[in-house]
């Protein structure tokens, strides 16, 4: 009896035991699960915060890019516009400045056209004129119905003729070297008059010398030689 009683006294000890032993087993696995779920979720939620801390940055990244890319399409487009303009501008003043340019040198080129044809046509009128007259004393010279008295007359004139032809072909040349390239003389009797191609008043030095080659040339006197521009 006494032996059964220690069995038993020891069987409860034993299972006292295991009960205590699978208690604190039980307790330990619990906190070991609630401290792997808290750091599992502790781990979730930093990568949460992080997930959210690199999507802040990414968007904002964007924006700053996006941000940036529009600033700068907006000064480029101002700066294109501004381009534009001063181009537009340019080319504007650039083609009135070539109008202008083209109009005044059309007038000035009209203008120096005018002058040359004038000199160009006196001159031919004048030697046409010469000619002429020429013609005319050749006429009474080979008729037969002439005079002798006549036909030296129509000699002489002939000859004076081409002294004066030869004398203003001189008078015109050495005005030319004056700086006078257009210039036409005429003769009638004893007065020369002297037309000059100038744009501005001739120098009180400029008419001397013209007055000087006619008076030597033409054997004028001064108060006969007669100067004008045009």
């Amino acid at each position: 009896m006494k032996l059964f009683k220690k069995n038993q006294v020891i069987i409860y000890v034993i299972v006292l035991m295991l009960m205590t032993a699978g208690y604190l087993n039980y307790t330990t696995n619990a906190e070991k699960q609630a401290s792997v779920e808290t750091a599992i979720q502790m781990e979730a939620s930093d990568d949460m915060q992080l997930a959210g801390i690199g999507d802040a940055t990414l968007v904002n990244s964007n924006d700053v890019v996006d941000e940036d890319t529009s600033n700068t399409n907006d000064v480029d487009n101002k700066t294109n516009e501004v381009n534009t303009n001063q181009i537009a501008e340019f080319s504007n003043d650039t083609t009135n400045i070539n109008e202008e340019n083209v109009n005044q040198n059309n007038t000035t080129q009209t203008s120096t056209n005018s002058s040359n044809d004038y000199f160009v046509k006196s001159k031919l009128e004048r030697d046409t004129m010469y000619s002429q007259m020429i013609e005319t004393y050749e006429k009474v010279l080979n008729s037969t119905n002439s005079l002798e008295t006549q036909r030296q007359s129509a000699s002489q004139e002939i000859q004076k003729i081409n002294e004066v032809k030869n004398s203003i072909m001189i008078c015109e040349n050495l005005i030319s070297t004056k700086g006078f390239e257009n210039n036409v003389v005429f003769v009638n009797g004893s007065s020369v008059s002297v037309i000059i191609g100038t744009s501005s008043e001739m120098k009180a030095e400029e008419v001397a010398q013209v007055q000087n080659i006619i008076a030597r040339e033409m054997k004028a006197e001064i108060e006969n030689i007669h100067i004008a521009t045009k």
